[in-house]
């Protein structure tokens, strides 16, 4: 069982700076991709960032890019989303989610292919 676990969220401004992170697979983390995912209310669960952990390759959805940087800690076994000038369409719970094998299928930017683990939720809310 592969366990994820978020943190970071918070409250902040429009134009403001979070940092999330998750705690991910113990064992053999470098064969996974892991991903951020985000649900508002009302919306579908939409895929924000992932990184192939095999070979360090990022990807974003498009509405992030260059807002959004996904980046991990080996030694930790940790994923990290620095998400910086938000936008109140920003707020929404986010998802850590990892998948074995790492086949990263882009898909899951238009809301299919999901992975196979999920972490609990961090919210994060943008006042306007």
């Amino acid at each position: 069982q592969v366990r994820l676990m978020e943190s970071g969220g918070g409250a902040v401004q429009a134009g403001g700076s979070l940092r999330l992170s998750c705690a991910g697979p113990t064992f053999a983390y470098d064969t996974y991709y892991m991903a951020w995912f985000r649900q508002a209310p009302g919306k579908e669960r939409e895929g924000v960032a992932v990184l192939d952990l095999t070979n360090g390759s990022p990807y974003y959805h498009n509405a992030v890019k260059g807002r959004f940087t996904v980046s991990e800690d080996s030694a930790k076994r940790a994923i990290y989303l620095e998400m910086n000038n938000l936008e109140p369409d920003d707020a929404a719970m986010y998802y850590c989610a990892a998948q074995w094998p790492a086949i990263v299928d882009c898909a899951i930017f238009r809301g299919s292919g999901y992975p196979e683990y999920w972490g609990q939720g961090t919210q994060v809310t943008v006042s306007s």
